[in-house]
């Protein structure tokens, strides 16, 4: 593998002012693997928590010997995609372009106009709709790319698979240009993303259906969340074996690691295994997920999630031990998104958001209503699009109208349940120009905490915006050689991507987010006094 030694890459950073004056003296070490795991909806708060009632626990373990960032946030916005790309790019939808897994651009076909005819604009759909299903409604782990937008490339109508439609390239990419290995599991085959926009950063991307159309929905339950988290964790026990994820023989990866669903849906089930289509539950059916209180105690659902997580990375210190590979690996543990509310007296849901503008007063007679409506009914086409969870993102059919749809918001805040309208100047000062840029949302509502814009019973937490209890996640950067310690200084998710390149000696500035964004390696990762405990 064609690194150069870490003590030459610090020094190179110390010198370009990335790093502590006293941070190319401490901590040096060859680092040659890095293994990056996002548990999905982690907090900081939950991080905490366990590792304190839990001392004998392996996020204790990495946690003693490791650095916690316990003000660690995400980039918002807050769903899977920007969260993932965070943590393997080091940029935010400004770099990357994906501000969801289902979202809009204004330059892309709808996946039936095979010769992309008409007017551009469609609804860019990347979730586990996507996938090419078997006659029992089991997705095969694949796309098919009939179901993809379309886009003109050369002059032909293509389909765009998720990797194309990344702007920025990939910690696997980097990693693998370089001699190394890469290997990353997920739960839906449209993390495709991983790939980067070459296609090939991944050499072994392992991503088993979570949710079938029609099918099984894994998420109904913890029991068979975890099942399905139980793949990817074996795949990375074979990958530290030597092996592929599905056992053939292989190189260790450089870079390689997963994400666990199990923690994300224990905060989100209203009630576990309600519709009793998870046929291996028969410990928790019927039973509240979520928190119990503001404080962030976790009910009986969630504990055992977090549970089954720590016994699984549990393991991969095993497995790293027994392979004699746990001093030479940067252990990571993450979060592509928190989850809000935490406390279940914040719960709000009201309904969608496009529901409620349709039942204000003057709605009838309010052209910027109608344009509300319009987006949120458009089957398909340049029509707009509207995508709501704990935040809305609104793409307008006509652009001309965003500042009187903005205001037309502001003034009805109170009875949509609106924090703040980014639009504008406003939402030009945190994304790109909507009016340049054919992905950026026209309007961004970001609600008032704990409202979740759905009537459905089945959730009691949702993920995507900008709120504290979204982006506060937990980050522990572990190795052996570390010193343990709580830091408390702000730092982004964004920030491992040039970390993990930092430690196994590459330039972070090989990714064109980090050069796009200026996005820092983690401070005192290799030195440095850091903050007080």
């Amino acid at each position: 593998m064609r690194y150069r030694s870490t003590a030459l890459a610090l020094s190179i950073l110390f010198f370009a002012g990335t790093l502590p004056p006293r941070a190319a003296a401490d901590n040096r070490h060859e680092i040659k693997h890095v293994l990056l795991i996002s548990v999905d909806g982690l907090h900081a708060l939950d991080v905490a928590r366990y590792v304190r009632l839990h001392p004998n626990s392996a996020l204790a373990e990495l946690s003693g010997h490791g650095l916690t960032y316990s003000n660690a946030r995400t980039p918002s916005n807050s769903d899977s995609f920007p969260g993932l790309l965070a943590l393997i790019t080091g940029g935010s939808p400004i770099s990357h372009g994906l501000f969801y897994d289902v979202s809009y651009d204004r330059n892309e076909f709808d996946p039936s106009n095979t010769s992309c005819s008409g007017q551009a604009g469609a609804p860019q759909v990347f979730d586990e709709s996507i996938d090419l299903y078997d006659a029992n409604n089991v997705s095969l782990n694949v796309i098919d790319p009939a179901k993809l937008p379309r886009v003109l490339e050369n002059g032909k109508c293509v389909p765009l698979f998720p990797h194309s439609a990344m702007r920025t390239n990939t910690i696997f990419e980097v990693v693998k240009a370089s001699g190394g290995r890469t290997a990353w599991a997920d739960k839906h085959p449209a993390y495709d993303i991983a790939n980067g926009p070459s296609g090939k950063g991944v050499d072994d991307l392992f991503t088993p259906e979570i949710t079938n159309v029609g099918g099984l929905d894994n998420t109904v339950s913890v029991v068979c969340t975890l099942n399905n988290d139980a793949l990817k964790v074996q795949a990375v026990l074979n990958e530290i074996h030597g092996r592929t994820h599905d056992g053939r023989p292989a190189r260790v990866p450089a870079v390689f690691g997963m994400n666990f669903q199990a923690v994300s849906v224990g905060q989100k089930l209203s009630k576990d295994n309600s519709d009793g289509s998870c046929k291996a539950d028969t410990q928790f059916t019927g039973q509240a997920g979520g928190y119990t209180d503001g404080s962030g105690t976790p009910s009986t659902v969630l504990a055992f999630a977090l549970d089954s997580v720590d016994e699984a990375l549990g393991d991969m210190i095993k497995a790293l031990k027994s392979e004699r590979l746990y001093d030479s690996t940067l252990f990571i543990v993450s979060a592509k998104h928190g989850q809000s509310p935490i406390n279940p007296k914040n719960l709000n849901k009201p309904g969608h958001f496009a529901d409620l503008v349709a039942q204000l007063p003057d709605a009838g007679t309010s052209s910027a209503a109608a344009a509300i409506a319009t987006a949120a009914n458009c089957p398909n086409g340049s029509c707009g699009f509207v995508q709501d969870d704990d935040i809305a993102l609104i793409w307008l059919a006509d652009q001309s109208h965003d500042a009187d749809v903005a205001g037309y918001l502001n003034t009805n805040a109170k009875a949509l349940f609106i924090e703040n309208v980014l639009a504008g100047d406003e939402l030009k000062l945190k994304f790109r120009d909507p009016l340049h840029d054919s992905r950026t949302p026209d309007i961004i509502v970001q609600p008032v905490y704990g409202t979740i814009y759905t009537t459905s019973g089945k959730k009691n937490a949702e993920h995507g915006g900008f709120s504290f209890g979204d982006t506060n996640v937990g980050l522990i950067v572990s190795n052996p050689t570390f010193s343990g310690r709580v830091v408390k200084t702000p730092v982004t998710t964004a920030q491992v991507a040039p970390s993990i390149l930092a430690a196994l000696g590459l330039d972070p500035d090989q990714l064109g987010a980090v050069r796009k964004e200026g996005t820092q390696v983690l401070p005192f990762l290799f030195g440095g006094e850091g903050d007080e405990n």
